[in-house]
């Protein structure tokens, strides 16, 4: 069966979202149909508000508001500037904040290395984290990336070149969540719990 054409484009583009599947988008695309008018144009408005009313911190390079000089982190005094968690994307400033555990300042890459992907270094937010190095008091990088083969490899290439400019670099620790049971834990991070364990 045929779709009408403004149907189709509409999961196609849907579907170019991440984490959206053909399935998904299409349950979206029915989803948006059965709303109201109102409904839809109110998604649409809120689509090009967040698209014309935010950009890149042009410090640390998280979101921030067109009309704001730096993000809201980077604008508040209170925040540790010797301490730099060098995250990947935006969202994962959002998951550490919500620990409450974490006071300094970040810098979010946007990616990772991934050289079969064609993501290299100058693809990355590097030369401005590198920048941040000079006269900002920065003392510890503070490695956050996620633990797939390129966010392994992008925090080895971080550590290197952060030593070679005379900063400390720490990688921030796996292990079990809280409340879990070790025969349901995978065997890497078990390993990974195991090797970073810390005396009580």
């Amino acid at each position: 069966m045929r779709f009408p054409a403004p149907l189709v484009t509409l999961i196609r583009e849907l579907g170019r979202l991440p984490g959206i599947g053909p399935k998904s988008a299409q349950r979206l695309a029915f989803h948006l149909f059965n709303r109201s008018d109102a409904d839809v144009e109110a998604l649409a408005r809120a689509l090009l508000e967040a698209k014309r009313g935010l950009d890149r911190c042009p410090r640390c390079a998280h979101v921030k508001e067109t009309s704001a000089a730096l993000c809201a982190i980077c604008d508040d005094p209170r925040r540790d500037a010797s301490l730099l968690c060098v995250v990947e994307q935006p969202a994962d400033v959002l998951a550490i904040e919500r620990s409450g555990e974490y006071a300094g300042r970040y810098h979010v890459l946007h990616g990772v290395l991934s050289p079969m992907h064609g993501v290299g270094p100058e693809e990355l937010t590097l030369d401005l984290l590198w920048s941040r190095f000079e006269g900002q008091g920065v003392e510890e990088l503070v490695l956050a990336t996620s633990t797939t083969v390129e966010g392994e490899a992008t925090a080895m290439y971080l550590a290197r070149a952060a030593q070679e400019r005379g900063v400390r670099t720490s990688r921030i620790a796996y292990g079990l969540p809280v409340g879990g049971d070790l025969e349901y834990a995978d065997e890497v991070t078990l390993g990974r719990a195991i090797a970073h364990r810390r005396p009580v």
